[in-house]
């Protein structure tokens, strides 16, 4: 597995597809105002992606579910639960998501993925922790998957 860490706007990689760091579903969408990611996410592809993980129930903590990705250009969109039902990050929440969202873009096929720091931000995780946990948790993963991790770019 080739992993790289860049900053910059995840919704402006390369990539065959992106990781939302997403909650664990059991709140309705359009009940929501997403931040971060998922704000962005919403803005530039619109509701298609979010209806579609609507449908899916409840996600385990640290589950992967995929979707379109709107009027995106990637092939789909992989959203991970990477908080707790309190809105919290934890190491295993951070390593579990990483994991699934890896096996799920693999299983579908895909060379490349572009992952946030899944657990910062909103689900309170410091960003140097969520890095470090997700960078090791990749290291640790077989496969040929080109995966970017992307920091948020100063502008």
């Amino acid at each position: 597995m080739r992993v790289t860490s860049i900053e910059g706007d995840l919704l402006d990689q390369q990539t065959d597809a992106i990781v939302n760091a997403w909650n664990r579903n059991v709140i309705p969408w359009w009940l929501l105002l997403p931040q971060g990611v998922s704000g962005a996410i919403k803005k530039r592809a619109g509701y298609q992606p979010f209806r579609e993980l609507g449908g899916m129930g409840p996600i385990p903590l640290g589950g992967a579910v995929h979707t379109s990705a709107g009027r995106l250009a990637f092939k789909g969109i992989i959203h991970v639960a990477g908080i707790d039902l309190l809105w919290r990050a934890s190491r295993f929440s951070v390593e579990a998501s990483t994991r699934n969202a890896v096996a799920l873009a693999q299983r579908l096929g895909y060379a490349s993925l572009a992952m946030p720091l899944i657990g910062a931000g909103s689900g309170g995780m410091r960003a140097a922790d969520a890095e470090r946990n997700i960078l090791d948790t990749l290291r640790a993963l077989d496969g040929t998957l080109e995966v970017t991790l992307v920091k948020l770019g100063r502008s």
